[in-house]
């Protein structure tokens, strides 16, 4: 079992990361602009910068973790994100602005979801759903918490100020990834709860690539929806029809959605397998889309749009942890997850800007019909994904 300790802690890391590295642009990104005169295209391609980034390290990160644990690789993204926010925070040229985001996109796949929940299954991959569930209920908060914290550092210290504290924050989690075991302290073989993982579904290695490949197209597709919707929501809603004081409260109701639907799993215990899990959650994306069209005649549509959307989209956050645990050998979850999540970083990187070229282009039902594809693919991967190994989890009759 994983203690309760490590598990606070890294809710709180969680909280504290998410916050200050993942949302900084969102946050201060109109004082960004302002300040430095340079275009929102170049301020917020820094952030994607950062996305490839993590891409392009996942692999490897997550084959650390395997080996080692989490503890040393989480420890350094602490440090990584300080730094990263530090540079961030003093860059007057755009070198130095992108060599910013550079360290901040290591910091962010050493530290976030992805680092976090490898070190959970590394730990007790028996146990380590609970505790996935555990930590998205708090880093789904911190957009929330620290869109206000931001906004009144910003107000009395700019934002150059404000992003210096933000890597004070940063700092703080080194102590909260410290609490993590060391290596020595676990083994990749067994379980601190004492009870042997099940087997893999995925047994043979064709069963490996196409659970893999499948699996893959619900991370990849997924992401793009949420990279997609969390920086084209509002306007989106608005070409739909919504007034923009509507448009800003309905999309502010995502993040409920997506708070209310990990507590309710919270609650639940993790009585869902993970395939059905996933399978839910996925459909709820195309489902919830599909009412995007009335929005702008009907407030309840775009309220179930949004906050169902947001509860979809929290629901496959926890899937996504879960999922690998049954498909793979859980001595090899991070170089798994590292591997599958490599495209989803790459692709959610490009989405915002696909989806403002067709909004500016078509309109919002290009848009909608754009968002539909991923929407449409995560659902059918995983219901593929589910029809192929669920029946291999029930006892036999």
């Amino acid at each position: 079992m994983i203690a309760r300790p490590v598990v606070v802690a890294l809710s709180a890391s969680q909280l504290i990361g998410w916050g200050v590295t993942f949302y900084t642009v969102g946050v201060f990104g109109d004082r960004m602009v302002a300040d430095t005169g340079w275009s929102r295209g170049v301020v917020h391609g820094g952030f994607s910068l950062a996305l490839l980034v993590m891409g392009f390290i996942s692999p490897a990160i997550g084959r650390a973790i395997d080996r080692a644990g989490g503890r040393r690789v989480m420890a350094i993204g602490s440090l990584a994100g300080a730094i990263g926010l530090a540079l961030l925070a003093t860059a007057h040229h755009l070198v130095h602005w992108f060599a910013a985001w550079v360290v901040l996109g290591v910091a962010m796949r050493m530290s976030l979801y992805d680092a976090c929940f490898a070190a959970l299954v590394r730990i007790d991959p028996v146990d380590a759903r609970r505790a996935i569930t555990t930590v998205t209920l708090s880093g789904g908060l911190a957009s929330t918490v620290f869109w206000f914290v931001g906004e009144v550092l910003a107000q009395h210290l700019g934002w150059r100020g404000a992003t210096l504290v933000f890597a004070g924050f940063a700092l703080l989690t080194l102590p909260l990834h410290l609490a993590i075991p060391a290596a020595g302290d676990h083994s990749p073989t067994s379980t601190t709860s004492g009870r042997a993982p099940p087997p893999p579904l995925a047994v043979t290695p064709a069963d490996r690539r196409l659970a893999a490949v499948l699996f893959g197209i619900v991370a990849v597709a997924t992401s793009v929806l949420a990279s997609a919707l969390a920086a084209h929501l509002i306007p989106l809603l608005v070409a739909l029809g919504l007034a923009l004081p509507v448009a800003v409260t309905v999309s502010s109701l995502r993040g409920v959605g997506q708070s209310a639907a990990r507590f309710a799993e919270f609650a639940s215990g993790g009585r869902l397998h993970p395939l059905d899990l996933s399978l839910a959650a996925c459909l709820s994306l195309p489902l919830t889309l599909a009412l995007a069209p009335f929005a702008g005649v009907s407030q309840i549509a775009a309220l179930v749009f949004s906050v169902g959307g947001g509860a979809g989209n929290g629901l496959v956050t926890i899937a996504r942890g879960a999922a690998p645990l049954v498909l793979f050998d859980p001595r090899s979850y991070g170089a798994i997850t590292g591997r599958i999540g490599a495209p989803a970083f790459w692709f959610s990187a490009l989405a915002p800007f696909v989806i403002a070229l067709v909004l500016d282009h078509g309109g919002a039902t290009a848009a909608l019909l754009a968002l539909a594809v991923p929407a449409v693919a995560a659902a059918v991967a995983a219901a593929l994904l589910r029809a192929r190994f669920r029946a291999r989890s029930m006892p036999p009759a």
